[in-house]
């Protein structure tokens, strides 16, 4: 069994924190992209965190990146760092007194403009229990050392990940679209490279507002990419019959979360040879992102 993935040395770049954010993976998608080339385009169609398409701008392994996501609070975040409101959204971020009087004022507005819903959606995600921000998720209590609504609440920490990833917006582009129709359009291209998160079978319905995904459909378009592509899933049968119907290659990968229980995600491609020796190995990290 080879090396275990220490997370904690793997840069976070994301503003968001999300359930079963992919830092784990980001040393297996710098192996697979040294296994094919550099890529010309690096897309990711299920953005959220955009962990894995942020890591591949920052550390210049694809000539540019695209991100796109279809929920629309989400997307007003990127829309505002990468168009130009990346800094009056930092300031924002490190000038707010955050309360949870403060917190529900804030939320029970409605938003003026794109900065505003950004500004909302960070402040959301943040505050609310485990980073959720389907409907009816509800605000932190207890939150970490009795810190309450405040323990997830790093304002310089967001400020300054907001600021980064601004400063790269040239190589970094957005879209707020279907995941699917955005596959289908770039799928003919050969140099274009995929990197697909989708919602998980299980939890998705209650993590993320937009969990209903065509997975058929999607395994179908996967078949059609002329590049080549990275997918992860939870480990289901369901779905682990889609990807051997379509011939491709998979991979589980047993991970063990900071509650030392051992979780197991489905990586799924075209050929897996790249993963060498971490096949089935431990990988420790945290079922939250920061």
């Amino acid at each position: 069994m080879s090396a275990v993935v220490n997370v904690a040395s793997v840069p976070k770049r994301s503003p968001f924190r999300y359930p079963g954010g992919k830092t784990w993976l980001v040393p297996r998608v710098r192996t697979w992209l040294a296994s094919i080339g550099r890529p010309r385009l690096f897309v990711e169609p299920f953005a959220g965190g955009a962990i894995i398409g942020l890591t591949v701008a920052f550390e210049d392994l694809a000539d540019r990146v695209l991100l796109v996501e279809k929920d629309a609070d989400v997307s007003a975040v990127w829309r505002s760092i990468l168009g130009r409101s990346g800094e009056a959204l930092s300031r924002r971020v490190e000038t707010f007194s955050l309360s949870r009087d403060t917190v529900c004022a804030l939320l029970a507005r409605p938003p003026r403009g794109v900065e505003e819903r950004a500004f909302q959606t960070l402040v959301k995600n943040r505050v609310q229990h485990g980073g959720i921000m389907a409907p009816g998720a509800s605000l932190m209590k207890n939150g970490e050392n009795g810190k309450g609504i405040t323990s997830r609440w790093y304002p310089q920490t967001i400020a300054r990940r907001i600021r980064d990833i601004a400063a790269r917006r040239k190589r970094i582009g957005f879209l707020q679209s279907d995941a699917l129709d955005v596959i289908s359009s770039y799928a003919p291209a050969s140099h274009v490279v995929f990197f697909i998160d989708p919602p998980y079978t299980v939890a998705g319905r209650r993590l993320y507002p937009h969990s209903d995904v065509d997975h058929a459909r999607l395994f179908e378009l996967a078949a059609n990419i002329r590049g080549d592509f990275l997918m992860t899933y939870d480990s289901a049968g369901p779905i682990r019959k889609l990807a051997e119907s379509f011939g491709f290659d998979t991979a589980e990968v047993a991970m063990k979360n900071t509650h030392h229980a051992i979780l197991r995600e489905l990586l799924i491609g075209r050929d897996l040879a790249w993963l060498g020796a971490e096949m089935g190995q431990l990988s420790l990290y945290p079922a939250l992102e920061d």
